[in-house]
Parts: C-alpha cells; structure tokens; sequence
C-alpha cells in the first residue's frame, strides 16, 4: 500500500504546470500524478520533456472534474490517500501534504481534509515588487508582507441554510486578511477541490464526485455526504498552499454562473433532510430570482439567462436523481450536520454587514 497520491487533474494547462508543478514535486512527501482530460495543447509532450518523472493518466475525452478524477482514482487502489490538486496551486512548505496524512493517521473518524489556502495572485504581486492585496491597497507602509485568503476555500468551508457556501476568511465576496485568526483546527462542512485530501477507503464509499456536475460544488456535495456518513471533515491551518483561482473560468462567466447555480440546487435535492426539502427549495427559488434581476439590472444578460438555464436544467435533471435522493437518505447516519448553519448568509451579508466569519451570527 502506498501512501498518498496528489493527482493534479489537467486539461490544456501546459503553461500553468511548467510554471507552478516543479514547487509541487519540490515539496510533496506523497507522489505526484497527472490525469490528462484529453489536452489539445502540448501538455502532454512538455510533461515528458520537462517532467519525466511524474507519472501521467491519459483520458481519452474532457470528463470536467467530477468525471475525470473519478476515472483516474479508479486506476490507483494502490493508495491510502488521494490529494485532488488543482492545478494553479503553489506549494511553498516542505511536506504539507504529511502534516495533512499525519492528522488523518490520528484521527481515523476523518474522511477528507484541506490545508489553509492562500490568495497566490497576492504572494505574486509582492515578490514582484507590488507590495499590495488583491484590492491594490499597500500592504504597509514599510512594505510588509501580507496575506489573503483565496476565495475557494479559505481557512475551511460551510453552509447556510439555503445552500450558500462560505468560508473562515471569505464570506461572499469579501476575503480577509490571514492574520493566524483561523489557525486552529477545525471540523467543516466541505474541504475546497482545489487542495483536497481524501481517505481512499471513503472515497470508494461514498462512490466519489458526481459526475453530472461536471465541474463546480462537486467536492461540496461530496463533503456534505460524506458528512452524513457520520465521518469528519476538517481545515488543517498549519498546512498552507496558494491557489490562483479562475483558471479554468472567471468569476462572471455564464457558464460559470449556470454550473453553480444548477449543481447547487441539485446538491441541496440530494442532501437536504426530507423536512426541510419544500421550505429550502421554495426559498432558493425567490432568491435565484432576485440574483437574476441583479444580473438584468447590471445589463448582463449572459448571466441573467444562465440562471433561468440552470433551473431549467434543474427540473428536467430533478427526476432522475430521486432513487439517488432515497438511497441517501437511506444510508446517512446522520440528518443534522452542524457545519450547516441555520441562517441566510445573504441576509446576514447585505441586511447585517457581516463581512467577516467572526461578525456571523452563527447558530446551528
């Protein structure tokens, strides 16, 4: 049995892994591995060029994330852990991936985990010279060094009532400052896809990402049910990595805007307990309303019409999933999952001024 694989899950990314993969092999405990999703750039001749000893999964079609690491995974039983590495991340900490194994050794009611992930676009801009934050503004006047929390994930992941996500260090779109206010270990709703560390053994339990996503909320759901399981999921902050974030799509693309809003309201038909389902259901409806007028009143229609398009896609996909809904339920050990939070976020964010997770007021 060997111990930990980080499978880095490409597609057309030659340039980003000449430029972040050499930190990843420099200092990674585990083995680093390549799944291609059927790349048309020169990734995977640079790979052997440049890169002889890492180990490649050709795909022979683009199966999106949720497809293309189930197929690769389910070529290496050979290992305790996966890692699910995007790959857009650098690695600055010798072994990170072992501080994150050691934890998982201890603590075996743990299914997945995620170290602390940082804004890398920041740590880029100060060692070029640019001694300020993602919003321009100065780090300090003498030029020290500061550090954001990347958007994906943060300092670990959880729920509102209605299926928002947000993060210690970043609540919709505002990302805090990392001043070591998240450092302690926590127990999350859902580990962020960009660094995800995973036990094997769970993986093939929980029969993996869903498929049909495609990409966007698939490591949230699978959280969520793995949660249900009755197993842990936790943020370990004394393993860090920097994710540059949007580099498959940016933030505002419509399809960007269709995968989320779609692949959140099928997460939520899965993993909803049966009491809640009408309530939450009619809820996100007004509110995906109100989000499109937002977008109308912007005059992006692209993004208007991307949420009436995932909820269309929504309802005609919803049928399907029912036997998966049942068999959920059936197998969940637990209904109420903590991390999920009984409160609006949105309402929270815009009505409150609760920018930051230590202004929410969070009850369970």
């Amino acid at each position: 049995m060997h111990k930990v694989a980080i499978v880095i899950l490409n597609w057309n990314g030659s340039a980003m892994m000449r430029k972040y993969l050499p930190s990843v092999i420099e200092n990674s405990y585990g083995d680093v591995i390549v799944a291609d999703n059927a790349s048309t750039d020169d990734s995977i001749e640079m790979l052997k060029t440049d890169f002889p000893s890492v180990r490649t999964i050709i795909l022979d079609d683009n199966y999106g994330f949720a497809g293309g690491y189930n197929k690769a995974l389910a070529q290496l039983p050979e290992y305790e852990y996966y890692v699910l590495l995007n790959s857009d991340v650098r690695i600055t900490q010798k072994d990170w991936d072992k501080v994150l194994t050691d934890y998982m050794d201890a603590h075996p009611e743990c299914a997945a985990c995620q170290p602390k992930l940082l804004d890398l676009k920041v740590l880029e801009s100060y060692e070029g010279g640019n001694h300020s934050d993602s919003n321009n503004t100065p780090a300090t006047a003498e030029g020290e060094k500061m550090e954001y929390f990347e958007y994906a994930g943060a300092s670990g992941g959880f729920l509102d009532q209605y299926g928002y996500p947000f993060c210690r260090g970043r609540i919709l779109g505002t990302v805090e400052e990392d001043k070591g206010q998240y450092d302690d270990v926590c127990s999350v709703l859902w580990a962020t896809g960009a660094a995800l560390l995973v036990r094997a053994s769970d993986w093939r339990e929980s029969g993996g990402l869903d498929e049909r996503f495609f990409a966007h909320m698939e490591e949230i759901d699978l959280c969520w049910r793995l949660r249900t399981m009755g197993k842990d999921i936790v943020c370990i902050p004394q393993s860090t990595a920097y994710h540059l974030g949007g580099a498959t799509l940016n933030q505002g693309n419509p399809r960007k805007t269709f995968l989320n809003f779609r692949n959140n309201l099928l997460m939520l038909y899965k993993n909803l307990p049966q009491e809640e389902l009408h309530n939450v259901m009619f809820v996100r409806a007004i509110l995906d309303y109100v989000a499109a007028l937002q977008f109308l009143a912007k005059f992006d229609l692209g993004n208007f019409k991307a949420v009436f398009k995932a909820r269309r896609s929504f309802y005609k996909m919803k049928s399907t999933y029912k036997p998966i809904r049942k068999a959920l339920l059936q197998k969940r050990k637990t209904g109420h999952v903590p991390e999920r939070y009984d409160i609006s976020i949105i309402w929270q964010y815009y009505a409150k001024g609760a920018k930051t997770f230590d202004k929410l007021n969070l009850t369970k």
